[in-house]
C-alpha cells in the first residue's frame, strides 16, 4: 500500500516543474493536505475494441521531461511544452506528429535570468492565426511572476506579458494554468497568486495589454485554475483551495469581471460532494462536469454541476477504478466522457492511474490501467486532460514512466469515427472559420447547419470557410473525396 497525500500530490506536480518553487506558493497546499490510500485490488482486462500505444517517451536533457497535455496543430501534429528538461532544465515546447517522432522547438530559459520564462504547466492553446499561446510558472522580465507567450509552429517565441511587474503583484504571480480564447478573440486565463493575495482572473489581448478581471482573497477560493467560456458567454472555472468551506469552489465570471460564487465543496458530510475541483467542461446537454481529486469514498469524485450552482455527485472513485482524478475531462464526438485519475488503478507493476469512460448518466468504465508495462515503459501518472484528435482517437501524456521516467505520451482508439475541428466555433454571418481535419484536400462542399458556404482549402489537413448569410447554429457538414465529416461541436451563430 501507498501512502499519498493530496498536498503531496500538488507540491509532486509543481517540484517537478521546477526546485525554485517559492514558499509563499506553496503554503495553501500544507492547509490542503487529504490522506489517500491507494490499492493494488482485482486485475482489469481491457474491453476488446480499446487500444494503447505508448508513442513517444521523453528523456529529460535533450526533449524535456514531465509533459503537459497536448494540443493539435494546423498541420495535424500535435503540440506540447515540459514542466523541465531541456539543456536549461527549466522546460520546452516540442512537436509530435501522430506517430511519436518529437521535435524540441524551444528551450525555456534561454535568455539571462529567465527573461522568456520558465517552467511551464499549462497546456498550449492554439490560436486563429496559428500560432500557439501558453504561460510560463515562473521567470519573466521581473525574475519571477511567469510570462504569457506567443509560439509559431516553427519555434519563434514572443513573451506577451510579464507577471509580477506591478507593486504587490497586482497584476498576478504564477500562471499555472493554460488559456481560454474568448469569444472576443481575446485571450483569459489565472494566476496561481498576487492580486489581493490568492491569485487573479486576467483578460489579455492577442498584442499583450493585459487587464485584472478579479483578485482572490480566500473567501472566494485559492489558486484558480482553468477557465472555459460557456454557451452563454461567461467564463467559468474553479479553484482547488480556500472558500466558504476551504476545499475549493466553482465560480463565474462575466468578461468584464462580475463575479460570482456558484458553489463551495466539501459541503456536504465526510466531504461526500468531494474536495480540491479541477477544470470544467460544458456538455451538450449545457450542464457542467468536472472532478475533484479529494473527497467521495476518499479518492475523488466526478460531479454535474448546472449553470445555476446545483450540484450532483456522479461517480465516487474507490481506488481499483482509479483515485485522485486531476485533469480535466473531455467530451467525445460519441457523446460520452472520457478522463484520467493520477494514480491507483491495478496495474500489473504498480498504482499509477487509469484512463476512464463516463456517461452522462453516471455509469464509469475503466479503459486502461497504467503501469502494464515493464518498468512502466507505457508511462505513469497522466495528470493532464486527454485530446480527440480529428482522426477519432485519443492522445495524452504521463507525467512519470516511459524509457527514462521523465513522462510519455500516449495513443488510445476506441472506434471513434474521424471528424473536423472548429476555429472558432462560434462567429458571426461573413467571419472566416478554420476548420482542421484529415484528407480535406479533396474537399467538395462545406456547410454550416446545412446552408452552403464558400470555402478555401489551405492544406491536407485544414481549411476555411466563410459563416454564409442565414446559417443558424449547429453542426458544420464537409464533404471530401473519402466522405462526408462532421464537426465535433456545434458552431454557434452570433447575431
Amino acid at each position: 500500500m501507498i501512502m499519498l497525500r493530496s498536498c503531496e500530490l500538488f507540491a509532486f506536480l509543481r517540484s517537478r516543474a521546477s526546485q525554485a518553487v517559492s514558499a509563499e506558493k506553496s503554503r495553501g497546499l500544507k492547509r490542503a493536505c487529504t490522506v489517500f490510500l491507494l490499492c493494488a485490488l482485482t486485475s482489469f482486462a481491457a474491453t476488446a475494441q480499446v487500444t494503447f500505444s505508448t508513442v513517444a517517451s521523453f528523456l529529460g536533457g535533450s526533449n524535456g521531461a514531465n509533459p503537459n497535455p497536448l494540443v493539435q496543430g494546423l498541420d495535424g501534429n500535435f503540440y506540447g511544452t515540459t514542466r523541465a528538461g531541456g539543456n536549461n532544465e527549466q522546460g520546452t515546447i516540442f512537436k509530435m506528429t501522430p506517430t511519436g517522432t518529437l521535435t524540441t522547438l524551444y528551450k525555456f530559459c534561454s535568455l539571462p535570468d529567465c527573461a522568456d520564462g520558465s517552467n511551464p504547466i499549462g497546456a498550449l492553446l492554439l490560436g486563429t492565426d496559428g500560432s500557439f499561446y501558453g504561460t510560463t510558472g515562473d521567470g519573466g522580465a521581473h525574475g519571477a511572476g511567469g510570462t504569457v507567450f506567443k509560439v509559431t509552429s516553427s519555434g519563434t517565441l514572443t513573451t506577451l506579458y510579464s507577471f509580477c511587474g506591478q507593486p504587490g503583484c497586482a497584476d498576478g504571480d504564477g500562471p499555472i494554468a493554460g488559456l481560454a480564447l474568448g469569444s472576443d478573440g481575446n485571450f483569459y486565463g489565472t494566476t496561481e497568486g498576487g492580486g489581493v493575495t490568492y491569485g487573479t482572473v486576467f483578460k489579455i489581448t492577442p498584442t499583450g495589454t493585459l487587464t485584472t478581471l478579479h483578485s482572490f482573497d480566500g473567501t472566494d477560493g485559492y489558486e484558480p485554475t482553468t477557465i472555459i467560456q460557456a454557451s452563454d458567454g461567461n467564463f467559468y472555472g474553479v479553484t482547488p483551495l480556500d472558500g466558504p468551506t476551504g476545499s475549493g469552489t466553482v465560480f463565474k465570471i462575466t468578461p468584464g469581471g462580475a463575479f460570482t460564487t456558484l458553489y463551495a465543496f466539501c459541503m456536504q458530510s465526510e466531504c461526500a460532494d468531494g474536495s480540491a475541483p479541477s477544470g470544467l467542461i460544458q456538455a451538450t446537454n449545457g450542464n457542467f462536469y468536472g472532478t475533484t481529486s479529494g473527497g467521495g469514498i476518499k479518492y475523488g469524485t466526478i460531479f454535474k454541476m448546472t449553470p445555476g450552482g446545483s450540484l450532483t455527485t456522479m461517480h465516487e472513485f474507490e481506488g481499483t477504478d482509479g483515485s485522485n482524478p486531476y485533469g480535466d475531462l473531455i467530451q467525445a464526438t460519441d457523446g460520452n466522457l472520457y478522463g484520467t485519475t493520477a494514480a491507483s488503478g491495478t496495474g500489473a507493476y504498480g498504482n499509477y492511474g487509469t484512463i476512464f469512460k463516463m456517461k452522462l448518466g453516471g455509469t464509469l468504465e475503466t479503459l486502461y490501467d497504467f503501469c502494464n508495462q515493464s518498468r512502466c515503459s507505457d508511462g505513469g501518472m497522466p495528470i493532464g486532460e486527454l485530446i480527440q484528435s480529428t482522426a477519432g482517437d485519443f492522445y495524452g501524456v504521463t507525467l512519470e514512466g516511459g524509457t527514462d521516467d521523465d513522462g510519455t505520451a500516449f495513443s488510445l482508439g476506441v472506434g471513434l469515427e474521424p471528424f473536423v475541428q472548429l476555429l472558432p466555433a462560434t462567429g458571426k454571418a461573413g467571419h472566416a472559420v478554420e476548420i482542421l481535419g484529415g484528407g480535406l484536400k479533396g474537399t467538395t462542399s462545406v456547410s454550416f447547419n446545412g446552408v452552403p458556404a464558400s470555402f478555401t482549402v489551405r492544406s491536407d489537413t485544414y481549411l476555411t470557410a466563410t459563416v454564409p448569410t442565414g446559417a443558424t447554429t449547429g453542426k458544420i457538414t464537409v464533404t471530401t473525396q473519402s466522405g462526408t465529416l462532421v464537426s465535433n461541436v456545434a458552431f454557434r451563430v452570433k447575431p
